[in-house]
């Protein structure tokens, strides 16, 4: 059973076998009972926080604790026991994070040899909105001439963020909407307009929730085996492995086999030799998840998008994942208590499950893939990006830090 299969159940599989990518897929955005389907509420100060005005790092800290209590407050009810809520930089750091990008992004469009007459813009999972609404802010002040030039298309596989979204168009008075928008309710991965001209590509923290694949290695061949996860009729998940013959696995890994990595659980054929003399030692290696989607969605740019320009950020490292190499993070939050797993065969839609990613790896991989639009890529950390494009001083205390700067150390940039 694909996930597919299982967006046309109104309750998990049982009695089925799926690929663990699928299983994954499944439990985070199956419509009926996904996480981002039911569960996940992005959260958003109501208003601009005063970086100014706050004493020092310490001081943030505790402004943003009690903002967060008093939301979670508001989802503790009854009918919300399970709601998540979730922060991002975008709305921490708001307006001045998305100002980063639109900075970033006019700069690009200004120096294009190819002159594009209009700057069009598409954002992969807009959340709240909030990005999409301080980058045209950006632009309708600082940059009039551009704005009056841009379209603006929000490709959002959630129902209720793309709600969310329409409905902050309408917050604003008819004289101050942006007209360019246009919020498309649907996954990147069954887009099939072909759009050739010049644009931008937006992927913030959208990656980390890309279902994954699951191998392990064979300790004497060294040959892959793909994990497998099977549903039995009482919603008990049992994994497994069998040899590989999925066409998108095989096709990351070859593709992988031409870059400079060598994943650290593919011994060398006299260490594979050696580990095999031991009593009772393991047939198969430790688990290592491959970011397949990931690789799905640089197929799309390439074909849908040929022209396109690729700004991605999400985490580059993960603290408690689950065992395994590359391997997620999987938890829920209860009582405003955040409540870690030790595995991601949990029951579907109930928790979060998200992935580090290996920014160095994944350029190689892009640049691949995009090789015949002879598109490369550079990996930059998150403050480097927002020192060259941010107005930083909107964001520093009163002791001189800066919580832009500092926070989500862990993120990186993907930019083309």
């Amino acid at each position: 059973m694909t996930s597919v299969d299982s967006a046309k159940l109104s309750s998990p599989p049982k009695r089925a076998r799926m690929l663990v990518r699928d299983f994954i897929d499944d439990s985070l955005y199956n419509p009926h009972y996904g996480y981002f389907s039911k569960k996940a509420y992005i959260f958003s100060p109501a208003e601009n926080i005063p970086f100014n005005e706050i004493r020092d790092s310490y001081a943030f800290m505790n402004y943003l604790s009690k903002l967060y209590k008093e939301v979670e407050g508001e989802y503790n009810d009854v009918n919300d026991i399970a709601r998540q809520v979730w922060h991002t930089p975008t709305e921490l750091f708001k307006p001045w994070y998305g100002y980063a990008l639109a900075e970033h992004m006019v700069r690009q469009f200004i120096k294009d040899p190819k002159g594009s007459d209009q700057l069009i813009i598409y954002e992969v999972g807009a959340g709240n909105g909030t990005l999409m609404m301080n980058i045209l802010d950006y632009l309708k002040e600082r940059y009039p001439d551009i704005y009056q030039h841009t379209r603006y298309r929000i490709i959002e596989i959630s129902p209720k963020l793309a709600e969310r979204q329409s409905e902050r168009q309408d917050v604003r008075q008819a004289s101050q909407r942006h007209h360019c928008v246009e919020i498309i309710n649907q996954s990147i991965f069954t887009w099939k307009e072909h759009v050739p001209d010049p644009c931008f590509i937006i992927a913030m923290e959208v990656i980390d929730n890309f279902s994954h694949d699951l191998v392990r290695y064979d300790a004497e061949t060294g040959e892959a085996r793909q994990g497998i996860v099977l549903c039995d009729e009482d919603s008990d998940y049992q994994e497994a492995f069998e040899p590989l013959s999925d066409p998108l696995i095989k096709r990351y890994l070859d593709l992988r086999s031409k870059t400079s990595y060598r994943s650290p659980l593919q011994h060398s054929a006299l260490r594979r030799k050696l580990r095999s003399l031991f009593p009772f030692a393991p047939n198969l290696t430790g688990p290592e998840f491959l970011p397949t989607m990931c690789l799905k969605l640089f197929d799309q740019l390439a074909t849908q998008f040929p022209q396109h320009r690729l700004i991605l950020s999400d985490f580059d490292a993960l603290p408690d994942s689950v065992p395994g190499l590359n391997a997620p993070v999987v938890q829920t939050r209860y009582h405003e208590m955040m409540i870690p797993c030790s595995t991601y065969l949990v029951q579907p839609g109930w928790f979060d499950i998200f992935f580090p990613t290996n920014f160095e790896l994944m350029k190689d991989i892009y640049a691949l893939v995009c090789a015949e639009q002879g598109r490369g890529a550079q990996v930059v950390t998150q403050r480097k990006f927002l020192e060259e494009n941010a107005d930083i001083a909107q964001t520093r205390t009163k002791s001189g830090e800066n919580p832009m700067l500092t926070f989500y150390q862990n993120f990186k940039f993907l930019v083309s």
